[in-house]
C-alpha cells in the first residue's frame, strides 16, 4: 500500500466498545471493572448440550476426520446428547462421581470430547492430562503426580497402545480403563460397549443436582515452575466465562451477521488448557456452532494438516498460538486459494499464549485486504487456568499488545511491582483455591483476596482506561544487567522476533547480572527448509541464516536506544524446544527460566569471553 494511503476499514466485530470504570488509591493501586453487565449462560455446560441437542439435534456439532477412510465423520447434537447419557450411566455404574473423577490420557477427539461431557453430566469431574506427559516422557514423573492429587475412578485412552508404558507406571488398583481401541486386552472396558449402556433415571437425578459450585473439570498447569497444579474448575466458573462474553455481544452492530448461519470453528489448541477447552469448545457448544477437530499442530511435521483442514472447513473465526499464524501466513503468501479460502466466512483471527509480533500483524491484515478489501479484527482473550478468561480485546485495534479489558463480572486490581504494574483478579470466574493445596493458596491470594498471576500490564493511555491494557511481560522473566537496568523480557522478545522475521520464530532473552543482552534463538522451520533446499546442506543453510540473522540484529540495534533493548550477541539452536521438559507449553509458550536453565552450556557460551562456539556477536 502507498505511503500516505488511508488503510481499509475492519469487518466490524459484533461487540460493544470499550466502557470500564477505574479507581485507584493513595497507594497507586488500581482497580478496573466493566460497566457492561454479564449477559445470559447457561445453567452448566452438560445443561446447554442437552438444551442444543432439543433445539437443533441434527446440527453437526463435532467434525473429526476418520483414521481408516480420511473422510470427515459427523456427531450432531441430538447424537451427543443419546452418547453422553449412556457413558454417564456407564460411570454411575463404575462407581464416578463428585469424588472419584474421569481422566483422560489422550487428545482432542469425539469419543474425548464426549467422555468429557458425559462425567460432567453425571457429577464426575472430568481430568484431561497433557498428552506428553504419557507419550513423551520417560519416568512418567508429571503424570503419576496428576494420577495421585485426583485419584481418578475412570482412565480413558482412545487407542490403548500409546499409553500402556504410562499405564503400567500408575497404580491403576481400583481403577476402570476404557478404549476405543483395546488391542485385545480383555481386561480393558471398550468405548462402544460403554456407549450401548441403557440410561436409567440416575442420570436425569446426577445432572439436576449440579450447581454453580460443582467441579465440572480438574485443569492442571502447565508445570513450568515445578509439578502442575490441580485447579478444580466448577461449573460456575466456566458459565461465568459464557456470561461475561455474552455481556459484550452485540449482532447487530455488524451489518454482515446473519444468525441463521452455523459458525464452523477448526481448532487443535488441547483440552487441558482454558483456551482449548473452556474458551473454545464451551463457547462453540454454546453458540450451537459445528466444531472441527484439527489433528494439525504448529510444528513442520504436522501443519499441513491444518492447512488441508482449513481448505475443507473454511472457518468463520480462527483462534491458535502466534508461531501457528506464522505458519499460516508463510502458506497463504505462497498460495492464493489457501488464502481465499481461509477468508472466505473469516470474522476474526484470535491468538494466545504469547504476543503477536508488528510484523505478523501487518502480513496478516496484508492478506486480509488482499483476500476480502477489508482488514480482519485480530483479538486476543488473557487469562490463566485458575482464572478462565480476564480480558478480551472486544474491539478493532489498530495494534498488537493489548489484552484488552476485564470482562464484565471481573475486577483487575493493578498493584505497583517495581517500576511495573502487577496483574491481580477476582470475580465468578476465579477458582477458589488449587486441590488440597493450603500452603501455595495461601501464596496465590491477596490480602484482599485477589489472585495473583505473576503478569505486568500498562495503560495505552491511564487517562483514558477505555484504550485499553498491553502486555508487559511476566514479572519474573525480567532481569537487570549489571548496570542495575531492567530488561523487559514481555516486550523485548516479541519486537525482537519480529524484526528478524522470518527467519526464527522464537528467543529466549538472556543476561541477567550481565553486561549486555543475548539471545538463544530458534530458526523458523519453513524458511531453514526453503534455505537447505537453496543451498543443498543444513550446514551451508544455517550458515547463511546466521549471516542474515546478524544484519537484522544490527538493524534492530540501531533502532533501539539503549542497552536493555539492544540484542549483543546470538546463539541459533538446532534443537527445537521440548513439551516434555517444560520449555514450551503445547499452547506455544516458551518458558524462558526454564530454557536458560536446561541449556546452561549455550547461556554460558553467549557471556565467556571469547564467546564460544556457534556465538555471533553484533
Amino acid at each position: 500500500m502507498a505511503e500516505g494511503q488511508a488503510l481499509p476499514p475492519f469487518r466490524l466485530l459484533p461487540m460493544k466498545g470499550p466502557d470500564v470504570a477505574m479507581r485507584s488509591t493513595p497507594e497507586g493501586v488500581y482497580y478496573i471493572t466493566a460497566n457492561q453487565p454479564p449477559g445470559d449462560r447457561p445453567r452448566t455446560i452438560p445443561h446447554c448440550l442437552d438444551e442444543r441437542a432439543a433445539e437443533h439435534p441434527d446440527r453437526p456439532f463435532l467434525k473429526e476426520r476418520d483414521p481408516q477412510t480420511d473422510e470427515w465423520v459427523s456427531v450432531t447434537y441430538g447424537e451427543a446428547k443419546r452418547i453422553t447419557d449412556a457413558l454417564a450411566q456407564a460411570f454411575v455404574d463404575l462407581g464416578a462421581g463428585p469424588d472419584a473423577p474421569v481422566m483422560i490420557l489422550s487428545g482432542n477427539s469425539t469419543r474425548s470430547a464426549m467422555v468429557i461431557l458425559a462425567a460432567q453430566k453425571m457429577g464426575a469431574p472430568a481430568a484431561p492430562i497433557s498428552v506428553p506427559y504419557s507419550t513423551m516422557s520417560t519416568d512418567f514423573d508429571k503424570l503419576k503426580h496428576c494420577f495421585n492429587a485426583v485419584k481418578p475412578k475412570v482412565i480413558f485412552a482412545e487407542t490403548l497402545e500409546p499409553f500402556r508404558k504410562a499405564l503400567a507406571a500408575l497404580d491403576c488398583a481400583g481403577c476402570t480403563i476404557v478404549s476405543a481401541d483395546a488391542g485385545g486386552d480383555n481386561t480393558v472396558r471398550t468405548y462402544d460397549s460403554l456407549v450401548a449402556t441403557e440410561p436409567t433415571p440416575a442420570v436425569a437425578e446426577a445432572l439436576s443436582r449440579l450447581t454453580d459450585a460443582s467441579v465440572g473439570k480438574y485443569l492442571f498447569t502447565s508445570g513450568s515452575t515445578g509439578m502442575p497444579k490441580p485447579v478444580p474448575t466448577t461449573q460456575g466458573a466456566m458459565c461465568s466465562m459464557i456470561a461475561g462474553q455474552e455481556g459484550l455481544r452485540d449482532n447487530a452492530r455488524d451489518p454482515e451477521y446473519d444468525p441463521t448461519l452455523v459458525d464452523n470453528m477448526l481448532d487443535w489448541l488441547p483440552w487441558n488448557h482454558i483456551s482449548g477447552s473452556n474458551v473454545n469448545f464451551n463457547g462453540a457448544l454454546w453458540n450451537g456452532a459445528t466444531f472441527w477437530i484439527d489433528g494439525g499442530k504448529p510444528t513442520p511435521a504436522l501443519f499441513g494438516e491444518t492447512i488441508r483442514n482449513i481448505r475443507d472447513c473454511s472457518p468463520s473465526t480462527f483462534g491458535t498460538a502466534p508461531i501457528a499464524l506464522a505458519m499460516l501466513a508463510e502458506a497463504m503468501e505462497e498460495d492464493d486459494t489457501l488464502l481465499r479460502t481461509f477468508f472466505k466466512n473469516m470474522r476474526s483471527i484470535g491468538y494466545g499464549g504469547a504476543t503477536l509480533s508488528d510484523d505478523l500483524y501487518d502480513r496478516l491484515q496484508a492478506l486480509a485486504i488482499k483476500a476480502t478489501g477489508r482488514r480482519i479484527p485480530i483479538i486476543t482473550m488473557y487469562g490463566a487456568t485458575e482464572t478462565q478468561g480476564i480480558t478480551v480485546v472486544h474491539w478493532e485495534v489498530e495494534r498488537v499488545g493489548l489484552i484488552g479489558l476485564p470482562l464484565p463480572g471481573m475486577t483487575l486490581k493493578l498493584v505497583l511491582n517495581g517500576d511495573k504494574l502487577e496483574v491481580r483478579v477476582q470475580g465468578p470466574t476465579v477458582m477458589l483455591g488449587y486441590l488440597n493445596d493450603p500452603k501455595k493458596n495461601a501464596e496465590v491470594f491477596d490480602e484482599e483476596g485477589y489472585y495473583c498471576l505473576g503478569d505486568a500490564v500498562k495503560f495505552v493511555d491511564e487517562a483514558d482506561p477505555n484504550k485499553g491494557l498491553i502486555f508487559d511481560g511476566r514479572v519474573g522473566e525480567d532481569f537487570k544487567l549489571s548496570s542495575g537496568t531492567w530488561v523487559s523480557v514481555g516486550t523485548l522478545r516479541p519486537d525482537y522476533v519480529a524484526a528478524c522475521s522470518p527467519l526464527i520464530f522464537d528467543a529466549v532473552i538472556c543476561g541477567q547480572d550481565k553486561n549486555f543482552a543475548a539471545a538463544l534463538v530458534w530458526p523458523s522451520p519453513a524458511g531453514l527448509q526453503h534455505l537447505v533446499e537453496e543451498h543443498g546442506d543444513l550446514g551451508k543453510a544455517l550458515s547463511v541464516l546466521t549471516e542474515q540473522l546478524k544484519a537484522m540484529t544490527a538493524a534492530f540495534n540501531k533502532g533501539e536506544p539503549g542497552s536493555s533493548r539492544q540484542i549483543r550477541r546470538f546463539h541459533v539452536m538446532t534443537e527445537p524446544p521440548s513439551i516434555d521438559a517444560g520449555e514450551i507449553t503445547d499452547k506455544g509458550y516458551v518458558n524462558q527460566r526454564l530454557v536458560q536453565a536446561r541449556r546452561a552450556e549455550l547461556v554460558n557460551r553467549l557471556f565467556s569471553e571469547p564467546p564460544g562456539e556457534g556465538v555471533v556477536s553484533v
